[in-house]
């Protein structure tokens, strides 16, 4: 495991300080904040949040009476975000998504934008974000860009065996204790929303 963090590490430390300008636009991030459907006062985990990106929107969903984490495991991406200013809209925590220091059930909702392609370990990964939040919970996975321009744009063509393919993802998620709801992938995002089973 400490090759892998190492590995996820090194890919965003050298690009964090540009990595807003790859995606400037908030507004996809405010719209899948807006589908959550967080209520005020609820607690919400920012997964991998990065340079923070989505903490805004979540705080104004919650409200300042609702509790915002930002989980990250690169320093650079959070100080990137501390920079931002965006550390004002929730707390920042420098720590694995894989293995996170919270209660059972103590999150209301996780967001997690380009989180699933990272995670070297899906399943597990999937299964302590189910961990976290209450049963009945809600889980966002969001890539500003969809699969098929996110592959073009790596020089790839789509697959039925991408992680983020519903055949793929479906099942994943419902080992992990979460049922998919909503599922969308068009060019220009790809979201699915889970709700936690039990």
């Amino acid at each position: 495991m400490a090759d892998d963090r190492t590995h996820v590490q090194d890919f965003f430390t050298v690009r964090a300080a540009d990595w807003d300008s790859r995606f400037p636009d908030d507004g996809p991030y405010t719209a899948a904040v807006d589908a959550l459907g967080l209520r005020r006062g609820d607690a919400v985990l920012d997964a991998g949040c990065g340079t923070g990106r989505a903490l805004a929107a979540l705080r104004e969903a919650v409200g300042p009476e609702g509790a915002v984490l930002g989980a990250d495991l690169t320093p650079a991406m959070l100080e990137t975000a501390v920079r931002a200013g965006r550390d004002r809209s929730g707390t920042l925590l420098l720590t694995d998504v894989a293995r996170l220091p919270l209660r059972n059930g103590s999150l209301d909702a996780v967001f997690a934008a380009g989180l699933i392609s990272h995670l070297t370990h899906p399943g597990p990964g999937l299964r302590e974000l189910a961990r976290v939040v209450r049963p009945g919970g809600q889980l966002a996975l969001f890539h500003p860009v969809g699969r098929a321009a996110l592959a073009a744009r790596h020089g790839r063509a789509i697959t039925d065996e991408d992680l983020r393919a519903e055949p793929m993802l479906r099942p994943l998620l419902a080992g992990s204790g979460w049922h998919m709801d909503t599922y969308v992938d068009e060019d220009d995002r790809f979201l699915v929303r889970a709700v936690r089973i039990g």
